[in-house]
C-alpha cells in the first residue's frame, strides 16, 4: 500500500524538506447509498491536483507522486468506512491519510508547503473529545465534537475483554458465573464466598490496563479531554486509579451501551462546552491584555513576521477563511498570490504551520468567536 491511515496530528510527514506539498479535503458520507458519490468527488479532485502538478513537472514525477492517490481511489474498502470527512498529505516519498471526525470542505492544492488548518481543526482539544464507554469486561473508546462522534477503531490485535486482558491472572470465580445483558450490564455469580473480593481485584486490575492503554496510546497524542462513562461504582473505581491527566472530573453515569447516540452526544456536550468556552474566553482576555501591551496583535504581516522568528506562543485563527499567499523563508514577509500557482497557499496556514513546528498553541474557531476580522489574533512570547 502506497499510503498510510493516519491516528494522530501531527505527522513526520509535515518535517519533509522537499516538495511538492499536496493537501486534499473532502466531506464523505458513512452510509449508502451516500457514500456511493465520494470517489467520484475524490475523482475529480485529482484533476485539480494533478493540473497543478503539471503546471511544474515531468510527467514520471507526477504519476509517482499520484500513485498513492490512484490506490486510494480504488480501495473499497476505505470508502465504506468513512466518517465526516478525509484529509490527505502527500509528498513524493510519503502519503498519509486521515479519515476525520469532523465535517470539511473540499479542497485541494499543491504548494510548498501543506494545508492543516482542517486538521488543526479536526484534533484541537477546543471543540473535539474522546469518550471512553467502560464497563467491568470491556471498553469502547469514542471521538466526537460539536457534530457528534463515533468509535475509534482499535488496532485489532489489542485485547478489550477483561479475560483477554487478564487471561491467565484471571481469579477462577470467573469460571463459573453467568453472564446476562450487554458489555456494559452487571454480571450474575454464583458460588464462591470470596467471590466479590476476587471480582473487584480483577476489575481494578482490568481498570489499571484500560487506563495504561488509553493514556498512552491516545490521550497523550491527541491531549484531548476524556469523557468515561459507566455505571456508578465503576465510574467511581475508574477515576480513583486512573493516572491519566486528561480524564474530566465530570463523567456520564450510565451504562454505555445502554444510550443512544444522540443520548451520549446531548450529555458529553453538556459537560464539554463550559470546559470550551470558559477556555475561550481566558485566551481572548489574555489577548486583549497583550495586545494593549503590545504584545499581541491582529496585524497579518505582524504575526507572519512572529511566527517566522517563534514568538507566537499562542494564536486564534479563523476556520475558513483563506489569504492566498505564502510567508518568505528567508525574510519572513508576506507575499501575496493565487492559489492556483503551486508556489502559494493559504497564508493563514502557513502562520499556523510555523506556529505548530514553534510549539506554539493554535486554536481555529469559527469566524463568530474571532476578536478580530483579520483572520489571526497572535499573543506574542515575549
Amino acid at each position: 500500500m502506497a499510503y498510510e491511515i493516519a491516528q494522530h496530528f501531527p505527522n513526520e510527514i509535515l518535517y519533509q524538506g522537499e516538495g511538492p506539498f499536496i493537501s486534499l479535503y473532502q466531506p464523505t458520507h458513512r452510509r449508502f447509498p451516500e457514500n456511493k458519490q465520494d470517489p467520484i468527488v475524490f475523482k475529480n479532485l485529482l484533476r485539480t491536483i494533478g493540473k497543478s502538478l503539471s503546471q511544474k513537472y515531468e510527467k514520471d514525477v507526477v504519476n509517482l507522486i499520484m500513485k498513492p492517490f490512484y490506490e486510494l481511489e480504488e480501495d473499497a474498502p476505505f470508502w465504506n468506512n468513512t466518517s465526516q470527512g478525509i484529509g490527505v498529505l502527500a509528498s513524493r516519498n510519503k502519503c498519509v491519510v486521515y479519515n476525520l471526525q469532523i465535517p470539511v470542505k473540499e479542497f485541494a492544492t499543491v504548494a510548498d508547503s501543506f494545508h492543516i488548518k482542517p486538521l488543526i481543526k479536526a484534533f484541537q482539544s477546543m471543540e473535539s473529545y474522546q469518550l471512553l464507554g467502560l464497563s467491568s469486561t470491556n471498553f469502547a473508546l469514542y471521538q466526537g465534537d460539536r457534530n457528534g462522534f463515533s468509535e475509534i477503531t482499535l488496532p485489532p490485535d489489542t485485547p478489550r475483554t477483561l479475560e483477554e486482558v487478564l487471561g491467565v491472572q484471571l481469579t477462577d470465580s470467573y469460571l463459573s458465573h453467568g453472564s446476562y445483558g450487554g458489555t456494559g450490564s452487571h454480571t450474575m455469580y454464583h458460588g464462591h464466598g470470596d467471590a466479590k473480593q476476587e471480582r473487584d481485584n480483577d476489575t481494578e486490575k482490568y481498570f489499571r490496563y484500560v487506563d495504561r492503554f488509553v493514556l498512552d496510546h491516545y490521550s497523550k497524542p491527541s491531549k484531548l479531554p476524556l469523557i468515561v462513562v459507566s455505571l456508578p461504582e465503576f465510574l467511581s473505581l475508574f477515576k480513583s486509579i486512573s493516572n491519566n491527566p486528561y480524564v474530566l472530573e465530570e463523567g456520564i453515569e450510565n451504562s454505555y451501551d445502554s444510550l443512544d447516540k444522540d443520548t451520549l452526544k446531548t450529555k458529553a456536550l453538556e459537560i464539554i462546552k463550559p470546559i470550551n468556552v470558559k477556555k475561550l474566553q481566558k485566551v481572548i482576555e489574555s489577548y486583549n491584555i497583550a495586545k494593549a501591551d503590545s504584545l499581541g496583535s491582529s496585524d497579518i504581516n505582524e504575526v507572519s513576521k512572529a511566527a517566522f522568528n517563534s514568538r507566537i506562543e499562542t494564536i486564534l485563527i479563523e476556520e475558513n477563511k483563506i489569504i492566498p499567499g505564502k510567508i518568505n523563508h528567508d525574510t519572513g514577509k508576506v507575499d501575496y498570490g493565487v492559489l492556483d500557482n503551486p508556489k502559494y497557499d493559504d497564508l493563514l496556514d502557513d502562520i499556523a504551520e510555523l506556529t505548530l513546528m514553534r510549539k506554539g498553541e493554535i486554536l481555529v474557531i469559527p469566524k463568530e468567536m474571532m476578536p478580530s476580522t483579520s483572520g489571526v489574533a497572535a499573543i506574542f512570547r515575549f
